[in-house]
């Protein structure tokens, strides 16, 4: 009898440690699955929606840009919006804005991310949280090929000169610490800073890579003006509301992929943006 008890022993101790085993997996279960469902709030709502809220600034030059003769959208971000959404299984919003609002688009919650080239910089990062970059450009000089006073970059920051940013882009910032002499016009849209320089209120805009490209492309009035000197490289990232650490994990997730998978690197060829493309994850 004694020895019938003493094997009967380690058999309820067996039985106890794999209940408590079976208890212990359920419960480390439950709590991934709750975890997994909370890192991902975001892209459940996205999901339950059926639709990525993209924001974009349509007036970007290769970046998202919307063609006046054809109507259609164009631009590197926009095949890359287009990647983000399917790689997501929903379909695509795209919400207007500009530089001046589409940081109180995002807060607003008026989309999930702003894919338009949105620059890096301190100032806007209070308002936003930014995704890995993936596109880095200098600064450039538009200006009119008749213009006597400009035939270079250095020629620019001179008494009597004055220089047209849009108000809100990282340019605007930059030009503000780094002009002396010439005279800042901030305008709103991007299209006011031609007017300007066409009409001869402006003697030059201040545009990036893609933008200084395309003018070059589209008006044969209009000459780059390309430092000697390489200016300071702002990087391009997209943008997303702040305190959603899981969602940005996720979008840099995409911007990895579209670095390592060659994406990237085919959207930016298609639209003329290889050199300032940071392929490499």
């Amino acid at each position: 009898m004694q020895q019938q008890l003493q094997l009967n022993y380690p058999v309820k101790k067996l039985k106890k440690t794999l209940l408590l085993s079976l208890v212990l997996i359920f419960l480390t279960s439950f709590i991934f699955q709750s975890a997994a469902f909370a890192l991902s709030e975001r892209e459940q709502k996205i999901k339950e929606a059926g639709k990525l809220r993209v924001c974009i600034w349509p007036d970007y030059f290769s970046i998202s840009y919307k063609n006046r003769k054809t109507g259609q959208l164009e631009g590197i971000d926009i095949g890359l919006s287009k990647e983000f959404a399917k790689d997501l299984g929903v379909e695509l919003e795209y919400v207007t804005t500009h530089f001046g609002i589409f940081m109180n688009d995002i807060q607003a919650d008026r989309c999930d991310i702003a894919m338009f080239g949105v620059g890096v910089t301190e100032a806007r990062a209070p308002y936003i949280d930014y995704s890995e970059p993936y596109l880095s450009s200098g600064i450039y000089g538009v200006a009119s090929k008749g213009n006597p006073l400009l035939d270079s970059w250095e020629a620019m920051d001179q008494e009597g000169v004055i220089v047209a940013v849009q108000k809100g882009t990282y340019m605007e910032g930059v030009m503000r610490n780094t002009l002396k002499n010439a005279e800042l016009m901030a305008v709103v849209k991007s299209s006011q800073r031609e007017i300007e320089v066409r009409s001869g209120r402006a003697d030059v805009f201040i545009a990036d890579y893609p933008y200084g490209q395309k003018i070059l492309q589209v008006y044969d009035w209009a000459k780059l003006l390309t430092p000697k000197e390489a200016t300071t490289h702002i990087q391009y990232a997209y943008a997303i509301k702040k305190e959603q650490p899981e969602w940005l994990e996720r979008v840099n997730t995409f911007v990895s992929a579209i670095k390592s998978d060659g994406r990237l690197e085919k959207h930016a060829r298609e639209n003329g943006l290889l050199p300032i493309a940071l392929i490499k994850p």
